[in-house]
């Protein structure tokens, strides 16, 4: 194989990742689906998928974060369009109202969150962690929850607490506010 049937290769690898993934991936991951040691190259790499998605693409785009973080998307115009034909949820209804109760008064202790969601909390935390949208770290015998950058990020949310607690605010106004 040629080097440049080996970048094409390469390309096609991260744009397959870029793809499937449903989240930012970091240069070391792509690295290591292109077959690289190194994190520029993978960068690069990224950065010529979106340079050629973003030009031949309409509803789907790739962005850049910051960390060296890319990730493919839809345009924020067609998510309402997408949203109808989407098959499944990334989350349960139920697990996005918990995930919505730990934003808003995150740090928050798992007996509380219990206390107030029901017994199903700890299965709702089971798949928040393992989707990435919330950290447990211990205090005492207890765990206390709190939002991960991740969370922010997908949602479009500041990673400052109290600037998300606000812009959580504003999209949920109280009964008789709206």
């Amino acid at each position: 194989m040629d080097s440049s049937s080996s970048d094409r290769e390469a390309l096609a690898k991260v744009e397959a990742a870029l793809y499937s993934a449903g989240r930012p991936l970091g240069a070391a991951e792509l690295a290591k689906v292109a077959g690289t040691s190194s994190e520029r190259k993978a960068a690069s790499l990224a950065r010529e998928v979106a340079k050629a998605v973003n030009a031949g693409m309409g509803a789907v785009e790739v962005v850049e974060y910051p960390g060296l973080r890319f990730a493919m998307q839809l345009k924020g115009q067609y998510v309402q369009v997408a949203r109808k034909f989407a098959t499944r949820p990334l989350l349960s209804r139920a697990a996005l109202r918990t995930l919505s109760f730990i934003a808003y008064f995150q740090p928050l202790p798992a007996g509380e969150l219990v206390l107030r969601r029901g017994s199903a909390a700890y299965q709702h935390l089971k798949e928040l962690e393992e989707v990435g949208f919330v950290v447990g770290e211990r205090q005492g015998r207890s765990r206390v929850y709190k939002t991960t950058g991740r969370f922010a990020e997908y949602f479009g949310l500041s990673t400052e607490v109290a600037s998300m607690k606000k812009q959580l605010g504003s999209r949920n106004p109280a009964p008789g506010q709206a």
